[in-house]
């Protein structure tokens, strides 16, 4: 039995959600196999192969796999497909792109945001934004899964030394093409993968209270900035900020909530955060039944306050 998981990379490094799924991958108690998609990918693949736990890398070069097209690398997943028991990719947002494509073609069930590996053919996975676990069992030839990185902790990136073996790259589906990417560019540590994030609700009031706010506490702890979905909606956080069911699974080292009431929605995505801090005025407000420490104040005194003492 052998478990192939689908790198995510940026065609020189290998990304963090990928070293969560090789440990997801190790708990199917199965040889693990990496395939590196891409362009240009060479230094990807060598880092792939260092990956603890990872025993062959697959690297697959072609100018229409450059920008990870879910159509062209469905299609080289596919065309080695036959080999594997499991085919892992990361619940990311070119995790679950490609996966539902590999999924249908295979015409198998997919089994999405697992968070535990039970056995090789039974895990468990939440629903009902997290509020329970279900247990899935599959009796699919080939099971097509996408993992919650922060179900899993991260594979040593160091200590491996597996084979790097070339395979042949698919054609050109010439279903889509790639026009161009806008990336947001911040110094701040990536949210996914932030040892301490800091977040902001609704209750800031505006997009310009929101960075008075909470910037300075951020800089202060060297945190991500994120915000609940109630203050992307209003307009005072970008999109990319987001955190919940809908934004960004995060589980932080520390996770500072400020004005966020605790949807179920937002709860979903944080609260696997090691330690929880919330903020709020309203000591009825949803966040502090998961929070380890509560501070029922108003945020624009207690923030700055915070920020001040650090």
């Amino acid at each position: 039995m052998t478990v192939l998981v689908i790198a995510e990379h940026d065609n020189a490094s290998i990304k963090s959600a990928t070293l969560n799924a090789v440990t997801a991958a190790k708990a199917c108690d199965a040889d693990v196999h990496v395939l590196v998609a891409g362009e240009g990918a060479a230094a990807a693949a060598q880092a792939a192969a260092q990956i603890s736990g990872v025993s062959k890398v697959l690297l697959a070069e072609a100018p229409s796999l450059k920008d990870g097209l879910a159509e062209n690398v469905a299609a080289q997943v596919l065309a080695i497909a036959g080999n594997y028991s499991h085919i892992l990719f990361p619940a990311t947002a070119s995790g679950k792109n490609v996966a539902p494509r590999v999924a249908a073609k295979l015409d198998v069930a997919q089994i999405s945001d697992i968070t535990k590996v039970v056995s090789a053919d039974t895990f468990e996975r939440p629903i009902y934004a997290g509020n329970a676990i279900a247990t899935v069992q599959s009796g699919d030839k080939v099971k097509v899964i996408t993992v919650r990185g922060t179900g899993f902790d991260a594979a040593p990136a160091a200590g491996g030394s597996a084979a790097v073996d070339t395979v042949a790259a698919v054609a050109d589906s010439g279903k889509s093409a790639f026009i161009g990417r806008e990336v947001t560019k911040n110094d701040r540590p990536e949210l996914t993968a932030a040892k301490i994030i800091v977040s902001g609700g609704r209750a800031l009031g505006s997009s310009e209270k929101f960075t008075e706010v909470m910037t300075p506490l951020a800089d202060k702890l060297g945190a991500a900035i994120g915000a609940s979905r109630a203050a992307v909606d209003a307009g005072y956080a970008p999109n990319d900020l987001q955190v919940g069911q809908t934004g960004k699974i995060v589980a932080p080292q520390l996770y500072i909530a400020a004005g966020i009431s605790g949807a179920i929605q937002h709860l979903a995505g944080m609260k696997d955060s090691k330690v929880i801090v919330a903020i709020n005025k309203d000591e009825e407000a949803p966040i502090f039944s998961v929070a380890d420490y509560g501070l029922v104040a108003d945020l624009f005194t207690a923030v700055p306050e915070l920020t001040k003492a650090l």
